[in-house]
């Protein structure tokens, strides 16, 4: 009966990973499709299809619109079929568009105006950006914060620190002008500076002294992300109870809050990639699928509900930034051809869009099957360390 009950309480821990990864999934790319959705119709754009998934349907209805509203079995990802497109990425149907009577040219996406266009492509990141304040303003604003002022405790031996000049008992009270307001803002910022030099101003004994420091890399276990290079000094914080403070936070300064956060990951994906294309930092921390699947379970199963949902922040302003990078076939890459398109004025040839389209994809397949091996290669290493 024991193994019973521990089998059935492995099989529940193992299920809770695919559910917490497609809860987090769908919500993320449910509000960026509507994005698209929401702002297309308003612009007068036909919907001819919004579906959570991809490949074929398991179920769906239609609206009084017309729209096909559906389930699909692959789900790692979604679309907006408008008007006129190919499929759901937009690619223009060009033999149907020269076909296409009077009444369905009058609500086409590829007959809109290109500010109008512009607007139903940017729509899905903007929604994605939103989503992220609006969350991360809400567990500000209901939950508020815990706050650990950013004083020293200890000053580990050989480390960054040391050499800087630390000391326990040192206040930090910036980092190359940046105000810091609790130990968890300095923890960030030198977290994504490995190898930076960074200007600290810090407070000792009611005088202020300037400290230069270059943190290093090293591998931090991380709850629910696994291993992950960081940038350390070799600071303890505070353990003085008078140095910790709960803070609740009102509407306005939640929601800046939010926006604040927001711009935080945004400013640490672009702080990777500027390392990761100077050789200073490493394609293996790029995640796919099982990575997203692994962080969500392990995230859940920590944290329950709260980190779960700030998980879904985190994800849905990378998707959004990801989203508007200037590749063919993301909104980015719509957003580039439309732009050319502005200076030009007119669009590029069929020809070299579709060229376009074939490179986009491409470089999407193969930046997928690269972060899929990077979270098989994680996820054997994981297995191998609790196996010891």
């Amino acid at each position: 009966m024991d193994q019973l009950v521990a089998a059935a309480g492995r099989l529940g821990g193992l299920l809770l990973y695919p559910a917490a990864f497609l809860f987090v999934l769908t919500v993320v790319v449910f509000v960026h499709e509507f994005g698209h959705f929401w702002v297309g119709r308003r612009c007068g754009v036909g919907v001819k299809a919004f579906s959570i998934g991809f490949g074929r349907e398991m179920f769906g209805w239609n609206d009084r619109h017309g729209t096909r509203w559906k389930i699909s079995a692959v789900p790692l990802g979604g679309y907006v079929k408008f008007v006129g497109d190919m499929n759901g990425a937009s690619v223009p149907d060009d033999e149907a568009l020269a076909r296409m009577p009077a009444a369905e040219r009058a609500v086409s996406f590829h007959h809109r105006s290109l500010p109008k266009r512009v607007a139903i492509v940017a729509a899905g990141p903007v929604a994605n950006f939103i989503l992220s304040i609006v969350v991360f303003a809400a567990l500000t604003y209901f939950g508020g914060r815990q706050v650990l002022a950013p004083r020293v405790e200890a000053v580990q031996p050989g480390t960054a620190a040391e050499a800087a000049g630390f000391r326990p008992g040192d206040l930090i009270l910036s980092i190359d002008g940046r105000a810091i307001e609790s130990f968890a803002d300095m923890q960030r910022i030198v977290s994504t500076s490995a190898g930076d030099r960074l200007a600290f101003v810090v407070e000792r004994r009611d005088s202020r002294l300037e400290l230069d420091a270059t943190p290093t890399v090293r591998e931090v276990e991380v709850p629910g992300f696994g291993k992950q290079r960081m940038g350390v000094l070799g600071l303890q914080g505070s353990r003085d109870p008078a140095d910790l403070r709960f803070v609740r936070y009102g509407l306005a300064e939640s929601i800046g809050m939010g926006a604040s956060e927001t711009w935080n990951v945004v400013e640490r994906t672009f702080n990777y990639l500027g390392k990761l294309v100077s050789g200073r930092e490493s394609p293996q921390q790029l995640s796919g699928p099982i990575g997203i699947m692994r962080v969500s379970g392990e995230v859940a199963a920590i944290g329950g509900v709260s980190p779960l949902v700030g998980l879904i922040a985190i994800l849905s302003v990378s998707i959004g930034l990801i989203n508007l990078f200037p590749i063919p076939l993301l909104d980015g890459g719509h957003l580039l051809f439309y732009a050319v398109e502005a200076v030009r004025g007119r669009p590029l040839s069929d020809r070299a869009q579709e060229i376009g389209f074939r490179i986009g994809l491409a470089i999407v397949v193969m930046l997928m099957l690269f972060a899929t091996w990077n979270d098989i290669v994680h996820l054997g290493a994981s297995i191998a360390d609790r196996g010891t």
